[in-house]
């Protein structure tokens, strides 16, 4: 039996109270949305899910890794091997990425189970991350939000099964970034819901339901992507699917968090399933699918966040502007330009480090180094190693300063000194307040982006308090 067999979320823990963006001041529990911070992206995000999904599971048996985002901003360049790379894969594992529509993250979800049904794969992992931008105070920026999701997908423990699924093309123009363009765009907001959103979600889901000769009453929980709250209680009604069977949609806590909006709630449906349980699900873009997947078994939640968990840790922004300088809109003193950055040859000699943070036990004493040095500190052994990963273990604050210097949306950047499994990483800390940094601070690690040198991000790891 093929299916789900682990899922994982990630959302940001910056939130925007959504006041700010009028001007008024934040209340406690008023509406907000989930935004990437200025060290985070559709990728970092996605490992981060991807953290979550696999927890403690064997990593070694992953044979492909499918990505999916609208936002990733490089082009030519491939996002799924930066995941597997981060992730510490086989150097075999197969990787594809899915962009260019909203649907990307239930297509590639689609093909993760059709890969292993098929037998090209024994396990695949999918992770979907959106950082869609409306411009600034514009219509489209209260709606949208920044989230990541992952998928574990094999024929071992599978808590659920696609069984079955019914797609709609449709060509129109209501959505749309143009490459280069820092914002997503739509036609007239009425033109959108009624002409687009509205009628092809309820075909795709009548359709799926026609072919499987299901009723709605039959799903446990509905999870249907939503342009915008209104428009989802529109398709909801037509639907006639009662209010206990819909999943909530986020609005007011996440937002529409583009490619990964659909999965998102997924996940979150998985969550509170239990075995026999059938779940719909439809997401929209460039048309409308709907798939209907049943539980097999309660998903272990044990070892992992996911979407309830993530939703509890939050950090509000301080003022709108934090916001906008978090997203590179506000004028700098000096400007990344376009100078090629970091050496492409230092990159690839250090991509084990930097990017999965690989460190080293040493073959004789066993004392964990990082970076790798020619000789042990401990035991002056030469040359004697193994690779040890570090991206997965937690560690403490051994020593920490406020760098009042370096950019940064909300100063200070944290610097600190800290110690895993006995090893000294000089490393900075993110998500914690200046005042709430103290000595032997839990901590586990975050893959995020250090910099955009060169006109591309460069990533490495930062502390996260654990």
């Amino acid at each position: 039996m093929t299916g789900i067999t682990a899922c994982g979320a990630y959302i940001p823990m910056t939130r925007l109270p959504l006041s700010l963006i009028q001007g008024r001041a934040a209340k406690d529990g008023g509406p907000e949305k989930a935004v990437a911070f200025y060290d985070e992206d559709p990728v970092t995000m996605a490992v981060a899910a991807a953290v979550d999904c696999l927890a403690d599971r064997d990593r070694a048996g992953i044979d492909a890794v499918y990505f999916a985002s609208t936002t990733y901003p490089m082009r030519e360049k491939q996002a799924a091997v930066v995941v597997a790379k981060a992730l510490d894969l086989r150097r075999d594992v197969e990787t594809a990425d899915f962009t260019g529509s909203l649907r990307s993250g239930t297509d590639a979800i689609k093909a993760g189970i059709r890969a292993v049904a098929a037998g090209a794969a024994r396990s695949a992992l999918v992770a979907v991350g959106d950082c869609r931008m409306g411009s600034p105070r514009g219509a489209l920026e209260r709606n949208l939000g920044d989230a990541a999701v992952a998928f574990l997908v094999g024929n071992d423990g599978v808590v659920a099964t696609l069984d079955g699924s019914a797609a709609i093309a449709n060509e129109m123009q209501d959505l749309w970034r143009s490459d280069g363009d820092d914002f997503t765009h739509s036609w007239e907001d009425r033109f959108v819901v009624q002409e687009g959103y509205v009628p092809l979600m309820v075909e795709a889901v009548r359709a799926l339901l026609q072919k499987s000769g299901a009723a709605i009453a039959d799903y446990a929980k509905c999870a249907l992507y939503a342009h915008d709250a209104r428009s989802h209680a529109t398709v909801a009604r037509k639907l006639e699917i009662g209010e206990d069977r819909i999943e909530d949609t986020l609005f007011g806590r996440v937002g529409n968090c583009g490619a990964a909006f659909a999965p998102l709630l997924l996940c979150a449906a998985l969550e509170g399933a239990k075995a026999g349980d059938k779940i719909l699900l439809a997401g929209y873009g460039d048309g409308a699918e709907a798939f209907s997947f049943s539980c097999a078994a309660p998903l272990d939640r044990s070892s992992s966040l996911g979407v309830a968990g993530h939703l509890q840790r939050k950090r509000p922004l301080r003022s709108y502007e934090s916001y906008l300088r978090s997203r590179g809109f506000d004028k700098k003193e000096w400007d990344a330009g376009t100078n090629p950055g970091l050496s492409a040859t230092i990159r690839l000699r250090e991509r084990d480090a930097d990017v999965a943070l690989v460190g080293a036990a040493c073959a004789a004493c066993g004392q964990v180094h990082f970076p790798k040095p020619r000789v042990c500190y401990k035991c002056h052994a030469r040359d004697q190693w193994q690779p040890y990963r570090l991206s997965d273990k937690t560690g403490r604050v051994l020593g920490y300063t406020f760098d009042y210097f370096f950019p940064t949306p909300e100063p200070p950047t944290v610097m600190t000194i800290s110690e895993v499994d006995g090893c000294r990483v000089h490393i900075q800390l993110a998500d914690v307040p200046p005042d709430q940094v103290k000595l032997e601070l839990p901590v586990r690690f975050a893959f995020r982006k250090i910099h955009d040198a060169g006109g591309k991000p460069n990533y490495f790891w930062k502390a996260v308090p654990a």
